[in-house]
């Protein structure tokens, strides 16, 4: 069984019916970190019992209901990715800069000069997009005297008889992976001569998740508010890996080097439904509840790889490369169901702090349907295997310094979804997290506002660099500036 970590965009699974869809695929696509409004973002997007902020539709559409007036709000942003990566004892970095469109809202509301019959006070409609995910990055390894080869795998392979035209046909057409007939065995080089060959590995990755969506809320004597929302999202994944492995001290015969690059790009449609409630027992106290459907996914890759040696040979040296067909394969992935228990606090007319819980079981994650009729079976029972449910936190505050000017602050936690009987054996896993700490400020001044929000936040995590390698540390620094433009009229 492969021994894997959370976050695992960039590693390579060998054995799955194509280029992906395994367990690395379905958390890729049902870990979702919000990027809504600049203020939601400030606070920690707990918003679950607060309401009044496009991002509730994302949230707890429920929170839609607090509106007394239309809105329409535009969220540009703009971030910086860093990774320090360690891997045998070797330390690199990497960097990606992105500029972004996370939020585009317009609620309207009814009801405050109008009788709507009833307990029904006002009824809110929103319409727009929130960003769920953002895959922007860029990494690197690299590392010296290494003590394996990713034509360790292609050999076991083609020893047990699995023969791949991405993988083992590519290394056979370019010379890395040899049959000895005279013992019915073949091998490579590396192996062959005790490995010492560098390494060197960089992983680039584009593409979001966007929740397109369609809300409606109710509002019941500003007491009891109920809310809906139909989210369409819009998966694109775009990832490109290519490593090199390097006779750099001479010390291997035939082998100089080689390189392997693998190309991935998946897009997709999915849809969910989110239901959530909002409760005022006090003027001061409000407490949330929502539930999110699984997101239901059609989802549809395309891959290839190729590879390029630089053999030497007793009568000279020569090149060789070879090139995969061009794959493509459509599957489903169900996510998991999601809910959310939030509470908030007003503070007189200068405070607020909120806090939501979000209750996620990752083992529930699916694929099925396969292109080709394949049923996964085996990929959904190492999801069941390897994943667990988590409690995500979002703690948020805000404190109003005047009528027009105030400030913010929050902190996300997200723990990994890794049981902890999956971990590595041969390396201390258990530093791994992903934590949020955010800040920001608020100007209102009649019907227009503005919101900036700045983000900082840290992921800890391991994988393998390709199947049956040591494992890389990578700290995955993101920084992210958010500004909201908004209109109330």
């Amino acid at each position: 069984m492969k021994k894997i970590q959370y976050i695992l965009a960039g590693l390579l699974l060998f054995g799955t019916t194509a280029m992906g869809q395994n367990l690395v695929d379905g958390l890729r696509y049902s870990d979702y970190r919000i990027q809504g409004t600049a203020r939601s973002a400030a606070m920690g997007n707990a918003f679950g019992a607060l309401g009044g902020d496009f991002s509730s539709a994302s949230i707890n559409p429920a929170g839609l209901g607090i509106y007394r007036s239309n809105e329409f709000v535009l969220t540009p942003s703009f971030g910086k990715t860093t990774v320090d990566a360690n891997y045998l004892n070797q330390a690199t970095n990497d960097s990606k800069y992105t500029i972004g469109l996370p939020n585009v809202g317009y609620v309207s509301t009814f009801g405050s000069n109008q009788n709507l019959g009833g307990s029904v006070v006002g009824l809110s409609f929103g319409v727009g997009y929130n960003r769920l995910n953002n895959f922007n990055m860029k990494r690197m390894i690299e590392a010296q005297n290494a003590n394996s080869s990713l034509l360790d795998d292609f050999t076991a392979n083609a020893n047990n008889n699995v023969w791949s035209d991405y993988y083992e046909e590519l290394a056979w057409d370019t010379d890395l992976l040899i049959y000895d007939e005279d013992n019915d065995v073949y091998f490579n080089d590396i192996a062959d001569a005790g490995y010492g060959q560098s390494q060197r590995k960089s992983f680039t990755q584009k593409g979001h998740i966007d929740e397109f969506l369609l809300s409606m809320a109710a509002n019941f004597n500003h007491r009891f508010y109920v809310g809906a929302t139909v989210g369409i999202h819009n998966v694109e994944f775009k990832e490109t890996t290519s490593l090199f492995e390097n006779d750099v001290n001479n010390n291997i015969p035939y082998f100089n080097d080689y390189t392997f690059n693998s190309f991935l790009y998946t897009t997709g449609t999915g849809f969910n439904i989110k239901l959530g409630a909002i409760y005022k027992p006090t003027d001061a106290l409000r407490l949330g509840l929502a539930f999110h459907t699984p997101t239901f996914y059609r989802l549809h890759d395309s891959y290839d790889n190729a590879m390029y040696s630089y053999i030497t040979f007793d009568d000279g040296s020569e090149n060789f490369e070879a090139l995969s067909p061009l794959g493509d394969y459509d599957y489903d992935l169900t996510t998991p169901m999601k809910a959310i228990f939030s509470a908030a606090y007003v503070i007189g007319k200068s405070a607020i702090v909120s806090v939501d819980y979000e209750y996620v079981d990752y083992s529930t994650i699916k694929l099925d349907d396969g292109g080709d009729g394949y049923n996964f079976f085996d990929e959904n029972k190492e999801i069941k295997d390897a994943y667990k449910a988590v409690g995500n936190l979002h703690v948020g505050a805000e404190y109003r310094l005047s009528n027009a000017f105030s400030l913010r602050a929050g902190y996300e936690h997200y723990p990994s979804p890794i049981r902890s009987n999956y971990q590595s054996a041969n390396m201390d896993t258990s530093d791994a997290l992903s934590s949020t700490i955010s800040g920001g400020l608020g100007f209102r001044q009649g019907g227009f506002f503005l919101d900036v929000a700045y983000k900082h936040g840290l992921d800890k995590n391991y994988a393998e660099v390709y199947s049956g390698s040591d494992l890389a540390k990578f700290e995955i620094t993101r920084e992210q500036l958010m500004m909201t433009l908004g209109f109330r009229f």
